[in-house]
């Protein structure tokens, strides 16, 4: 059975997509830490991101740099926070955090609950900006 990350990448469940290439998919956290909570995943469904091929895994961190780089241009912030955890979605993927303390990447704390239009207008900003 497809993961919830490739039936979002397929269409089949409407995101706040930010940025594609050919292997890899950026959109907005729909339960964010902060506005601007972007997931990068890629599009070949890995569990594990330490499994993804070489290629494949180099891919992803290259397109992460890009999305990131747009991210703190749409949000200001002192730093984008990367994080790895992998155990809520069976599916590969980088958390990428605007954040001005190191207790902003707490996922213990409550999450956001962003209006769609703010979620549409977040998502389109950082669009706009990736390089």
């Amino acid at each position: 059975m497809p993961s919830i990350f490739s039936r979002i990448i397929a269409g089949e469940i409407p995101c706040y997509k930010v940025a594609e290439d050919e292997k890899n998919f950026a959109f907005l956290d729909i339960n964010p830490l902060a506005p601007g909570h972007t997931l990068v995943v890629p599009k070949t469904e890995t569990d594990y991101i330490f499994d993804l091929s070489e290629e494949d895994y180099t891919s992803l961190q290259l397109f992460a740099r890009r999305v990131a780089k747009a991210v703190e241009k749409a949000c200001p912030c002192k730093r984008i926070a990367t994080a790895v955890i992998g155990l809520e979605v069976p599916h590969a993927h980088i958390h990428l955090v605007p954040i001005n303390s190191e207790g902003d990447l707490d996922f213990k704390r409550a999450k956001l609950q962003l209006p769609a239009e703010e979620m549409s207008a977040v998502a389109a900003k950082i669009a706009s900006n990736i390089e």
